[in-house]
């Protein structure tokens, strides 16, 4: 056990590729705990008291951005929030730049979010403070992959040998990898569909069960994750219109009757209704959306918590 006061340089979390099973387990555990606490009328705890964390977004975000703040806040420690519209990027300031001003000025952990894949692991090599990769370019967006193995653990008990179908953009999706990597360690079989021209080359390399046609990926599927399409891919040329996409490709109630009768419906967010999920099925009894959201809270007070106590027990917030 480490000292409670150290801040390990080997806590990062920049992937779930390189997360062994045992680190997610305890982040996963560790969630439950921190869900009670999310629903508790007091909130407040004095766990992370004195530590100082920045969340620094160089790309846009609501859901991530803000459960990272409250995350923080929820545990006692300092949050400061710094995007890149409103800081010295925009005069022409260097990521190096940035995170060794930000180092200098004492903080413990930086929740990063960057459109360069690498970003993350860059900055763990050059700054002492823990790095937490809250998105980078395609690569990775850990935190998402955790919540969404929280959510689906709770409603299924358990992840081995279910069958999880993500759908769309994987090509450009960090949610996907993420997602892809960690089921798998827990013995998930995911399967892939989406256009030709969002899935990478090789992705069978993953080893993912790869389908032309969403409803083989859905077809008595246990977990739908259907992902955020952006528009910008059809200006592109990588799909036809909007409306062709839905056609084909979108998750609506009759493609969702082919999958179990049981399954449950995720989307990462925010939600082009009516593109890639018809208004019936995001709201539906089946929908485990707004547990996302609320389970990426409980994610980040978990990862936060661990990542910056070095693991201290859990009685320890109880």
């Amino acid at each position: 056990m480490m000292n409670a006061g150290a801040t390990p340089k080997t806590n990062h979390l920049l992937g779930l590729r390189e997360t062994d099973v045992s680190r997610i387990t305890d982040i996963l555990d560790t969630a439950r705990e921190m869900k009670n606490i999310i629903n508790r009328d007091i909130k407040k705890l004095p766990t992370l008291r004195g530590r100082a964390i920045v969340t620094l977004f160089f790309e846009p975000s609501t859901r991530t951005r803000t459960s990272f703040e409250l995350a923080g806040k929820y545990l006692g420690a300092d949050v400061v929030n710094i995007t890149a519209a409103a800081s010295s990027v925009v005069k022409g300031e260097s990521l190096r730049d940035t995170l060794l001003t930000v180092e200098a000025m004492g903080v413990d952990a930086i929740v990063m979010r960057h459109s360069a894949e690498g970003a993350a692991h860059f900055a763990s090599q050059l700054v002492k403070p823990v790095i937490i990769n809250a998105g980078d370019g395609a690569h990775e967006h850990p935190t998402q992959g955790l919540l969404d193995l929280f959510t689906i653990r709770e409603r299924k008990q358990n992840l081995s040998g279910l069958k999880v179908a993500i759908l769309g953009d994987i090509l450009h999706s960090r949610v996907a990898r993420s997602n892809i990597w960690g089921l798998q360690k827990f013995g998930a079989e995911v399967h892939v569909a989406g256009p030709t021209t969002l899935m990478p080359v090789d992705i069978e390399k993953m080893g993912v069960i790869v389908h032309h046609r969403v409803e083989d990926a859905i077809t008595d599927a246990d977990v739908i994750n259907v992902l955020r399409i952006q528009k910008e891919r059809q200006e592109k040329g990588l799909f036809p219109t909007a409306r062709e996409y839905a056609r084909i490709f979108g998750v609506n109630a009759k493609r969702l009757a082919l999958a179990k009768p049981d399954a449950m419906i995720m989307h990462p967010g925010p939600m082009n209704r009516g593109l890639e999920i018809s208004h019936d099925v995001a709201y539906s009894n089946q929908s485990s959306i707004q547990e996302q959201v609320q389970n990426g809270v409980a994610i980040r007070m978990a990862t936060l918590f661990l990542t910056l106590t070095g693991g201290k027990t859990l009685e320890t917030i109880n």
